[in-house]
C-alpha cells in the first residue's frame, strides 16, 4: 500500500465500487477497503431475485452497464435478475475498472493531520487525503423490543435468514410484510416448511409490476441540482416519499403469489406481535397477536427493516462524536460530505438529505458523481 492515498472507500457494495471507480477515472489514487459485495454475497438467500431491470449499474460513465456486462457475456437479459447475475456483473465491473481493492475490514478511520489514518483488521494502516464510509445495511437491522430476549439463532433478522435448507418440516413466523418478508415465506415453502405464517400490520400488498423509471428524475434532478432534494418544499418532499414507498414496499412482484403455498403460507394482515413466549421447556415459540389469535413456531424471521444509527459503524468510533446526526443519520451536504472535512458517507445513510430513491442501487452511479466531483475541485 502506498504512504499517501487520495481516497481511501471503506465499504466495497455497490455504491463503495461505483465510488471507487468514479475517482479513480478522474485520476484519484483509490483504495477500497472490505469484502466485494460481501453484504450481498452473506447476507442474502442464493435463490433470491431482484427487483431491478438491467438499466440499474454501477458506472457513471455509462460505459461498463448491466447491459453491456450481459451484452460481453451473451446472456440474455431475462426478468428478474438472479442474485447470481448481478454478483457476477460486480466481479466483471471492478475487473474491467481494475479496482485495488484490499479484502480486509476496517478496523477504525482516524482524523490525522489533514488526513486520514485507516487501520485495518490485520494491523496495518493506510493514510489518504480523503475517505468515503458506504456502510452496508447490516449495520442498522432493526429488531423489536419483544424479539431481544429470543436467542438470534431462532430470531433471526431477514438479513441473516440466508440458508432455508433447515426449515423442512418446520413451522417459522415471519414478521414483516415487504418484499423481504414475503420472498422468506416464498423460499421457506418452497424448502419444505410445514407452516409458514405471515404477519404484519399494514393491509394485504398488491402485487404488480412496477415501473421505476421515476427515479431517473429525481436522480438527473440530483445530480445537475446538488442539494435539489433539500431544497424541495415539505409537501413537495412527503409526495415523493410516498410515491417511492407505494412503488417500493406497498406493492410487490408479480411472481411472488405462484411461489406462496395457499396451503403452507397464512397470512395474518393488519395484525402485530403483542408477546411472544418460550412454549415450554422445548425449543418452540408461543406468539400471541394483537387480535388474540395464539401461533406456535420453531423460528421467527425478523423481516422488520433498518434504522440509521451511525454510532453502530464500528469503524467509525473515532469520529463518531464528530460527525453531526440527525436522527441517527450523517448530517450530509450537497456532495454527501460530512461535518469532518474530506469525510463523505454514502449509500443507505445519505437517504434523509437526498431523498428515499438513494437507498436503492440505481442511484449509485450519481452519488459516485457527486462524490468524485468535489474530491476532484
Amino acid at each position: 500500500m502506498e504512504d499517501r492515498l487520495d481516497l481511501v472507500v471503506v465499504g466495497a457494495g455497490p455504491f463503495g465500487l461505483s465510488t471507487a471507480a468514479a475517482a479513480q477515472e478522474k485520476g484519484l489514487r483509490t483504495l477500497v477497503l472490505g469484502r466485494p459485495m460481501g453484504f450481498w454475497t452473506d447476507h442474502m438467500p442464493a435463490r433470491m431475485l431482484l427487483r431491478s431491470g438491467t438499466d440499474w449499474h454501477l458506472d457513471a460513465a455509462g460505459t461498463h452497464t448491466m447491459e453491456a456486462y450481459l451484452a460481453a457475456r451473451g446472456t440474455p437479459a431475462d426478468l428478474p435478475l438472479p442474485l447470481a447475475s448481478f454478483l457476477d456483473y460486480a466481479r466483471w465491473f471492478r475487473e474491467r475498472k481494475q479496482l485495488d481493492v484490499v479484502e480486509e475490514y476496517a478496523a477504525s478511520v482516524v482524523p490525522e493531520a489533514g488526513a486520514f489514518s485507516v487501520r485495518l483488521a490485520g494491523g496495518d494502516s493506510v493514510r489518504a487525503a480523503a475517505v468515503v464510509a458506504a456502510p452496508g445495511v447490516q449495520h442498522f437491522a432493526h429488531r423489536p423490543a419483544w424479539a431481544e430476549t429470543l436467542p438470534r439463532e431462532v430470531a433471526l433478522h431477514s438479513s441473516d435468514a440466508v440458508d432455508f435448507d433447515g426449515v423442512a418440516g418446520r413451522h417459522v413466523v415471519i414478521v414483516g410484510g415487504r418484499q423481504s418478508a414475503y420472498e422468506c415465506a416464498a423460499l421457506a415453502a418452497g424448502h419444505g416448511a410445514a407452516r409458514v405464517d405471515l404477519v404484519h400490520r399494514h393491509p394485504v400488498p398488491r402485487f404488480e409490476h412496477v415501473s421505476w423509471s421515476f427515479f431517473d428524475d429525481y436522480l438527473d434532478k440530483s445530480l445537475k441540482e446538488p442539494g435539489w432534494w433539500r431544497h424541495l418544499p415539505e409537501e413537495e418532499r412527503q409526495e415523493i416519499v410516498t410515491r417511492c414507498w407505494t412503488a417500493g414496499r406497498a406493492t410487490l412482484e408479480p411472481w411472488l403469489p405462484p411461489l406462496l403455498d395457499p396451503e403452507v403460507v397464512h397470512v395474518h394482515a393488519e395484525r402485530d406481535v403483542r408477546r411472544v413466549e418460550r412454549a415450554g421447556t422445548g425449543s418452540g415459540l408461543r406468539f400471541t397477536l394483537t387480535d388474540g389469535q395464539v401461533l406456535s413456531a420453531h423460528q421467527v424471521i425478523l423481516a422488520t427493516g433498518y434504522r440509521a444509527d451511525v454510532g453502530r459503524i464500528p469503524y467509525l468510533r473515532p469520529v463518531t462524536d464528530l460527525i453531526a446526526t440527525r436522527d441517527g443519520f450523517p448530517v450530509l451536504d450537497e456532495r454527501q460530505r460530512t461535518t469532518v472535512p474530506g469525510f463523505h458517507m454514502t449509500g443507505f445513510v445519505a437517504t434523509q438529505d437526498f431523498g428515499p430513491f438513494f437507498g436503492f442501487v440505481r442511484a449509485a452511479p450519481v452519488a459516485a458523481s457527486l462524490i468524485s466531483d468535489a474530491l476532484t475541485r
